[in-house]
């Protein structure tokens, strides 16, 4: 099927390009988003005519999203949910848990402009596509942590079997000082003993 394009549509072309596309496509994504128009002489002439209206607009929001994207390219977000001690989520982040992330800090974002790449279904950093324009992308971090503290930890390079192992080792010594403190204090039980019976007096002899 063939359609004309009324934006820049990454893999198929720019606006006003005529491009040979598959029937389902067009029908469920294309012409409902109104990224395109099935390429009929009326509609081709129709967007010849509304061309130049067509790029003023694309001009002003492309700078309008360049701006956004500036300030949210490289921006980190904090979503807390549960997880096993393994890092497993309980469950998976999804694109609205991005978008509403996002929109909590103060950038407006849709769903539809998230792009997650692959399921979020274990804790850490990861790295989310955000389309802001059919010519303006930026790029996100979502910290996906169990809390608050957690999340700062992996914000500063830690990653989840990282804390797991110092929470560990941790652990580990703190019960490696009490039965150290257990047998100090058996060894000074033993000391008072000795020096109790050193000073204990002999009977004298008959």
């Amino acid at each position: 099927m063939q359609v004309i394009l009324l934006e820049r549509v990454a893999k198929l072309g720019q606006m006003g390009d005529v491009v040979d596309v598959k029937a389902g496509f067009a029908r469920n994504y294309l012409l409902p988003q109104r990224k395109a128009l099935s390429a009929s002489q009326k509609n081709i002439a129709d967007f010849e005519s509304r061309k130049a209206h067509l790029e003023a607009h694309n001009l002003e929001t492309r700078k309008d999203a360049e701006k956004m994207a500036e300030k949210l390219h490289g921006q980190q977000f904090v979503i807390i949910r549960q997880a096993a001690d393994s890092g497993a989520l309980y469950g998976s982040v999804t694109t609205r848990d991005a978008a509403d992330a996002a929109t909590e800090n103060g950038f407006e974002l849709d769903r539809k402009q998230v792009s997650l790449g692959k399921p979020i279904k274990e804790l850490g950093l990861h790295d989310v596509f955000v389309s802001l324009h059919p010519e303006v992308d930026a790029t996100v971090t979502l910290n996906v942590a169990r809390s608050p503290e957690e999340a700062e930890l992996q914000a500063s390079g830690k990653s989840i079997q990282e804390l797991a192992a110092e929470e560990e080792a941790a652990a580990d010594f703190e019960i490696a000082e009490l039965f150290d403190d257990i047998g100090s204090a058996a060894s000074d039980d033993d000391n008072l003993s000795d020096a109790a019976a050193e000073a204990q007096p002999e009977d004298d002899e008959s």
